[in-house]
């Protein structure tokens, strides 16, 4: 897969999360909104955590301090969850 380089209209301006999505607005106009169930950090945390984000990245990310969690518009704009952690060996 070919990443592309952000461009200056996908720039996070704001950030809704509910109990089930998360909805990004960019500086183009668009609004992406995906699952939450595809980041797990931000759907185990408490909602003073989820609502507790900075603009990172010189404005292309997302960044949650408390849990640790960073995000990027273009992850977002190609539609992909967190990767999911393998299991460790017993």
């Amino acid at each position: 897969m070919t990443i592309s380089e952000p461009k200056a209209g996908e720039g996070v301006v704001d950030v809704r999360i509910t109990d089930d999505a998360i909805s990004v607005d960019l500086f183009d106009g668009r609004t992406i909104t995906v699952p939450l169930a595809w980041y797990p950090r931000l759907l185990h945390a408490t909602p003073a955590q989820r609502s507790n984000w900075r603009i990172a990245g010189a404005g292309f990310g997302i960044h949650w301090p408390e849990i640790d969690e960073d995000l990027s518009a273009q992850g977002f704009l190609q539609g992909a969850p967190a990767p999911r952690v393998a299991a460790k060996a017993a």
